[in-house]
């Protein structure tokens, strides 16, 4: 029986948009990056961030896996490409500032496998997909990377990633596709659940565990 607080499965088409925000699967203001670090990035080195988080969703795609093995390389794949700490901490909103060091650490581990199952149980719609990318910009402390998605059956769309490596690493932190990112989604849902259990961090991290 599902829980009190976590949230329904939405309509398709915004189905289609959560499985691009959850592969790359945002906007986040500059000043939520660390700040002070050198800013060596480039527009190739953001390019080809994207380039291999695409392929590398691809290839689990194609791998034939489902269920656990498959969320766990959606996993992997997050882990890899996606600047986790932040992403969670944005997702917590003004809660990651009353959160401990071991309830922000346990926290993010919750929230990268919660969206892992969450965008990992719909990802077979994008077999046989094809990303485009068309370039990129820098965007004061990041590079915005521009690419189009071609699905089987539908019009090409704009998906827009946000790459910086301010965190030590070239690392996304936001997809945006249609207007729609993933940070602001990602913070209403948690803020959701974690209003539905009175502000209580530990109970949400407890819920996310087994949350889709």
């Amino acid at each position: 029986m599902k829980k009190p607080g976590i949230p329904m499965k939405t309509p398709m088409r915004n189905d289609r948009r959560q499985l691009i925000l959850g592969a790359g699967a945002t906007v986040l203001a500059a000043g939520l990056l660390r700040p002070g670090a050198a800013f060596a990035l480039t527009d190739a080195e953001a390019r080809e961030l994207v380039s291999r988080a695409v392929n590398d969703v691809n290839a689990a795609i194609a791998s034939g896996k489902t269920g656990p093995g498959l969320y766990a390389q959606f996993e992997a794949i997050f882990t890899k490409y996606a600047d986790v700490a932040t992403i969670g901490r944005s997702a917590l909103g003004v809660a990651a500032r009353q959160a401990s060091a071991s309830q922000m650490s346990a926290f993010t581990k919750a929230f990268r496998g919660y969206i892992s199952r969450k965008y990992g149980q719909r990802f077979r719609e994008f077999i046989g997909a094809r990303f485009e990318v068309e370039g990129a910009r820098k965007v004061k402390t990041f590079y915005e990377v521009k690419t189009v998605a071609h699905l089987r059956g539908q019009a090409p769309f704009e998906v827009l990633w946000h790459v910086s490596d301010r965190s030590g690493k070239r690392l996304f932190f936001n997809v945006i596709i249609e207007g729609v990112n993933m940070l602001a989604a990602e913070r209403t849902e948690i803020g959701a659940m974690l209003d539905a259990r009175r502000g209580n961090i530990d109970a949400l991290i407890a819920d996310l565990k087994n949350a889709s």
